[in-house]
């Protein structure tokens, strides 16, 4: 099983840090990489033919702002699930983010806004093929629910 994050600059860097840290928590083996589809698309799709060979259960996870055109070219690109995880641009007033919203039809990346959440969604869909990975998914869920409990306590 593998997660692999692709950013579509070093500028995401300390974003996707926060998606690889929350993948570390579930225990889920991940890369990160770079490749941006508007500045080198070739190498992109030369990347992700390699990890697309590899049999091995997988999904991918996009950081990409601005005109969000990475993770439209990598869910088109792949038949694994691709989650797209665009970070919050106060420049934009957030606006930016609807170039991840709506896609091309046959182009249907998940759009998750929380680092975590991107996460926990990877950890759903290779947890369908790992009943060790659906428990520790299962255990986070309840920990929520305690914690909430513990806090409504009068």
């Amino acid at each position: 099983m593998l997660a692999i994050l692709i950013l579509g600059s070093p500028a995401d860097r300390d974003f996707a840090a926060k998606i690889a840290a929350a993948l570390d928590d579930f225990g889920i083996p991940h890369v990160t990489r770079i490749a941006s589809a508007h500045k080198v698309p070739r190498y992109l799709l030369d990347m992700l033919a390699a990890y697309e060979a590899d049999p091995q259960p997988k999904v991918y996870i996009t950081v990409a702002g601005r005109s969000n055109a990475l993770s439209g070219m990598v869910d088109a690109s792949v038949a694994a699930p691709v989650i797209a995880c665009p970070p919050y641009s106060d420049k934009f007033g957030g606006a930016d983010v609807f170039s991840s919203l709506r896609t091309p039809s046959g182009v249907a990346p998940a759009v998750v806004l929380e680092p975590d959440n991107a996460a926990l969604l990877a950890a759903k869909i290779l947890g369908v093929g790992d009943a060790a990975l659906r428990e520790k998914v299962l255990a986070v869920q309840e920990q929520q629910r305690q914690r909430l409990y513990a806090a409504d306590k009068v």
